[in-house]
């Protein structure tokens, strides 16, 4: 059995006028049954029709299949790319810490606006955390949907998305500052 095997998968011709039998797997090695002696090449190489006059198939003949398009379409690849740079990357961070900054420095000078009674809050989504400490992580929320819209926009397969990747978080930690120094301009 293994010699069987090594012969098949050996690159070597088969010698002689051998033929193996596919229908049996324990097939031997026997010769064949006619008087005509096979020879190597009609052996090992397949029976094919001759080919046809005219090369080129025709849609109108029924026996050339009709070329049908490919049923799949390419996979998007499901690791999207990193940063665009080292700088891009610099700028997001910097941002993020500028954002979140300029948040810490609105929610503190408006604790301290109103524990001194120079106002009220104005913001009603602010208004229930404007007397507590909860205050401070209030105030970050926006910094980090800021945070996570620039990243998307930085990742973007849009041109005009990437560019202006850097809008988000500039505008909030913006806003954030003016909040900040306008409490402090009050208390003063």
């Amino acid at each position: 059995m293994l010699f069987v095997a090594i012969l098949l998968l050996s690159p070597l011709p088969l010698f002689g006028n051998v033929l193996l039998q596919d229908s049996n797997p324990n097939a031997e090695l026997t010769a064949p049954r006619t008087s005509t002696p096979v020879t190597l090449s009609e052996v090992s190489a397949p029976s094919m029709p001759p080919p046809k006059a005219n090369a080129h198939p025709s849609f109108a003949d029924p026996g050339v299949p009709e070329p049908r398009p490919f049923p799949f379409q390419p996979v998007k690849s499901a690791v999207r790319h990193s940063y665009g740079n080292r700088n891009e990357k610099i700028t997001w961070y910097s941002l993020m810490i500028a954002g979140h900054a300029g948040a810490a420095l609105d929610a503190w000078s408006t604790r301290r606006a109103l524990s001194g009674n120079f106002g009220h809050e104005a913001d009603p989504l602010m208004r229930p955390f404007a007397h507590s400490r909860t205050l401070y992580l209030a105030t970050q929320v926006t910094p980090l949907l800021m945070d996570i819209i620039g990243r998307r926009a930085m990742m973007s397969e849009h041109l005009w998305v990437h560019k202006l990747w850097w809008v988000p978080q500039s505008v909030g930690a913006t806003m954030s500052f003016h909040a900040g120094i306008h409490n402090i301009g009050v208390v003063h």
